[in-house]
């Protein structure tokens, strides 16, 4: 094209290689010198040479690559005033755009302003941000393997760049926090814009400053979860028929639904089918199955301990408080699968803790036991032994609670504590087939009998879908007699329960039930207890048949056996039988049993929809 480095005509792009690095450097410094004296010439031409981008001849390529490089050694000559228009066009070029040579220059010059001077690091930082995403034409490409080679040829330049920013400027990645939150493209944008910029933020984190800006990036990466999953409204994927039980109504294999007949109207709480072509759905998915990798990426590099920590102050701060989130809490979920002995506890740990913390408010402790007993239900990777002891934290409170509290029933002024007897509750709905005949049971019944017949009567007030189902299954056991009749006609909810459950339906909050989107349910499948997987006390006699087959459950209550086997060699059982009989509680027989009415006659529980697709054991 002819274009000429300022001030010096000979300079012509064929032979623009002739000179050297320094004399180079010296014809832009005083291209950039002359603007102050009125001559624009050469200055204008440099400008120029900075506007070339997409389709450029190799001897443009050259020039621009040669001129970038001397704009970094000049980099003391530029003005911010006098040279706005050459820091503008810097500013808008795309790394994108370019080739892998001049992408280097392009970098170096961008390291070599954010560490000359203060004024420009907040421009050169903005500058690498916005290099996180590709230009719109571009993120077609990003479907074939040369598209994705080219993205990570850019972003370990751009990730590089802050390291040497950072090494410079300590407080770089201080204002980076800064640029890349603000910079955040919001929900509407493009998914594939959206994901990869949420990738870069978690590159962020697990990069060499990491250390520095690591657990801001992956809370900011929460909070952008939260804000997907309060777009996707219930009523989107809510049924409108509330007379059956929320185990009836348990979504467990979309995949049979669809290739089969369609289900009857309100056979399903929840319905994967309407969020089909929900683009805030998928993007969400989109976006936990990053999230979902990175974690596992953090658990191979020893990391993940760490990063956990970071993940439950988010979970305390937004996942916690947000309004029946649906979907983003599985991030907790699955980083505890990753380390169920360390994760996985602690989590479970921090629920029980914050749950009897009387110095909390009311909501955060019924949304903290509400997860308590949706994760230790829902858990596959949690040992029976470890169960029970949260339980065990749940009874003792509940019965210290009706210890102090001599009132009838009253669903608002206790509604704490109808929470915690509501988890119990849900909890021995899915595990009770395990603790069965051993220590441990026998060891909650003393306190629960107590929790369960006082005056508060929480079997009146908590869901009747939930007590049912209990009061069911412990029939089936044989555990102890509920005297009281109950009539509860099937119903998911009750007045009593809408009362203690409040306008936020706390009640009604189960955050582990299982995962609709469809990527992100693959990766916990294979840690999920679905209900189908369970197998209620009284479906022994009905299932004799069917014991060649095995059960999760059995294989769950031979390893609660065998981890209480040691337990029972050390205590002596005539001693143990003493304490049953001082307290009062004995287990009772099946003839015992004063259910009555239509409960006694009927009591229809969870039909087990279909089998699990991958009925893994517990």
């Amino acid at each position: 094209m002819g274009l000429e480095l300022p001030k010096y005509p000979e300079m012509e792009e064929d032979n623009v290689l002739d000179f050297t690095d320094s004399e180079i450097v010296s014809h832009v410094k005083n291209a950039l010198t002359s603007v102050l004296s009125g001559d624009n010439n050469s200055y204008d031409q440099l400008v120029g040479v900075m506007h070339h981008s997409k389709h450029l001849a190799p001897d443009e390529v050259a020039l621009l690559e040669t001129t970038l490089k001397a704009l970094a050694g000049a980099v003391s000559s530029i003005d911010i005033i006098h040279h706005d228009s050459l820091l503008s066009a810097i500013f808008s070029m795309r790394m994108w755009n370019y080739g892998l040579h001049v992408a280097d220059a392009l970098t170096e010059l961008i390291v070599s302003l954010a560490i000359s001077n203060g004024k420009y690091l907040d421009l050169c930082l903005r500058m690498l941000v916005s290099n996180f995403t590709p230009p719109p034409y571009f993120l077609d490409k990003l479907k074939l393997p040369r598209g994705l080679e080219r993205k990570d040829q850019v972003l370990s330049r751009v990730h590089s760049a802050f390291k040497k920013i950072a090494d410079y400027v300590p407080l770089a990645p201080l204002r980076l926090l800064t640029v890349v939150l603000q910079g955040m493209p919001t929900i509407y944008h493009k998914d594939r814009a959206v994901v990869i910029y949420m990738e870069n933020m978690l590159k962020l984190e697990s990069g060499e400053i990491g250390e520095l800006v690591g657990s801001t990036m992956l809370m900011a990466v929460v909070d952008r979860l939260i804000e997907l999953d309060v777009e996707i409204g219930w009523d989107a994927i809510l049924q409108d028929d509330f007379s059956k039980g929320i185990f009836e109504m348990e979504l467990e294999d979309v995949d049979d639904i669809e290739e089969n007949d369609e289900p009857d109207v309100g056979e399903f709480r929840l319905s994967r089918k309407s969020l089909a072509g929900n683009s805030i759905a998928e993007l969400l998915d989109n976006l936990l199955v990053l999230t979902f990798e990175h974690l596992e990426s953090c658990e191979r590099e020893g990391r993940l301990a760490k990063v956990f920590e970071t993940l439950l102050q988010s979970f305390q701060i937004t996942v916690l408080t947000a309004y029946k989130s649906k979907f983003a809490q599985f991030v907790i979920f699955y980083a505890c699968a990753l380390d169920p002995e360390n994760c996985g506890k602690r989590f479970a740990t921090l629920l029980v803790e914050l749950f009897v913390q009387y110095s909390q408010p009311q909501p955060t402790r019924m949304s903290a036991v509400a997860y308590l007993a949706s994760y230790l239900s829902r858990a596959k990777f949690l040992s029976p032994s470890f169960i029970c002891s949260m339980l065990e934290r749940l009874v003792d409170w509940c019965l210290e609670y009706c210890e102090t509290h001599d009132g009838d029933i009253n669903p608002n002024a206790h509604r704490v504590f109808y929470s915690g007897c509501q988890a119990i509750l849900y909890v021995l709905c899915f595990r009770i087939k395990a603790f069965v005949n051993v220590l441990c049971l026998k060891l909650l019944l003393m306190p629960l009998e107590q929790v369960l017949k006082h005056k508060l009567n929480p079997l009146k007030v908590c869901l009747p879908s939930v007590v049912e189902e209990f009061l069911r299954q412990a029939k089936a056991a044989s555990l102890f007699t509920v005297s009281e009749t109950f009539i509860f006609d099937g119903l998911l909810e009750s007045e009593l329960s809408r009362a203690f459950g409040g306008l936020e339906r706390l009640d009604a909050f189960f955050p582990f039930d299982p995962c609709l989107l469809k990527r992100s349910d693959s990766f916990i499948r294979p840690m999920f207890v679905f209900w189908s997987m369970v197998k209620p006390t009284y479906d022994d006699a009905d299932d004799d048949d069917d014991d060649d087959e095995g059960s999760s459950d059995d294989e769950l209550v031979e390893d609660h056996q065998n981890e209480n086997e040691d337990m029972m060699n050390g205590i002596d059982m005539d001693e143990f039988d003493c304490q049953l009989q001082k307290m009062s509680i004995t287990p009772k027989n099946t003839s015992s049993h004063k259910f009555g009415g239509r409960y006694q006659e009927q009591a229809r529980m969870p039909s087990r929809i279909r089998p699990s697709t991958s009925p893994e054991s517990l």
